[in-house]
């Protein structure tokens, strides 16, 4: 069994909102059963490290100088341990071959040129759903390779009940989907799962992952993007766009801020 932990970075801003970021983030980490334990267990050894002392919930934004969260468990870090600390929690990730990323990233202002897109859970939705597509190709690629069907459970972080209740509806709709024209998701087991984060160390890595991938392509600073990038999913040749990293809408140019390009 396959678990897709995936989390956002950023909100989905309304159609008439005014937004500093230009792209909308979700990330999925892939992680096998069995390797859930040993991965819980070494982030719990990497917490109780001396140099670190991290206990609480991990969240990507607590990583910024200026946070405040009275509840932001690295708070008590200076920015090099809270570097090398965050270094080495991806490195859990990456340092295993079974793990994979995927994700999709979505031009927020492309995306409500098309007229299906009516508001923000419409950004979600269709952010989720090339997310979805790229976890179904990796049990499909899995299965080829192992030569048996793998099957796969997603488990999102928790939002609001209405917002849950959406995206649940959804994707059940698009699973149940029958339609020639859409993708088979034969590979699923259930329906979506919703937890909230503090108590769920898959959602925690999502949100990290999620938060890299954010900062990347919203600033173009591509530095913690880098110590995750050997772990996303890529094409045979090795290409990231369209195979670990979708694009909503698929067509848009990248306009990256400052002129720089992903990695």
């Amino acid at each position: 069994m396959h678990l897709c932990f995936i989390d956002e970075s950023g909100t989905p801003p309304k159609p008439s909102a005014k937004t500093p970021r230009p792209y909308f983030v979700l990330a999925g980490v892939i992680i096998n059963d069995a390797q859930w334990h040993e991965i819980a267990k070494e982030l719990t050894a990497l917490r109780r490290r001396q140099k670190f002392q991290v206990f609480g919930e991990i969240k990507w934004r607590f990583f910024g100088p200026e946070n405040d969260d009275p509840n932001n468990s690295v708070a008590h870090l200076n920015r090099e341990d809270r570097d090398e600390f965050r270094r080495l929690f991806f490195s859990i990730l990456t340092k295993r071959r079974g793990v994979k990323i995927v994700g999709c990233v979505t031009n927020i202002k492309e995306a409500y040129r098309q007229k299906y897109i009516k508001d923000e859970e419409d950004i979600y939705f269709y952010t989720y759903k090339p997310l979805s597509e790229r976890f179904l190709y990796h049990l499909q690629d899995m299965t080829r390779e192992v030569g048996a069907r793998q099957l796969g459970i997603v488990v999102a972080d928790h939002r609001g009940k209405k917002q849950d209740e959406m995206l649940r509806s959804s994707h059940d709709r698009i699973v149940q989907d029958d339609s020639p024209f859409a993708s088979k998701y034969g590979n699923f087991v259930e329906t979506l799962f919703l937890t909230p984060s503090h108590v769920c160390v898959g959602i925690q890595f999502a949100d990290m992952v999620a938060g890299a991938l954010g900062r990347g392509f919203n600033t173009g600073d591509w530095t913690h993007f880098q110590n995750i990038r050997s772990a996303i999913r890529t094409s045979p040749d090795g290409r990231l766009v369209g195979h670990g990293i979708a694009k909503f809408p698929a067509d848009w140019l990248w306009e990256p801020p400052g002129g720089g390009k992903p990695p």
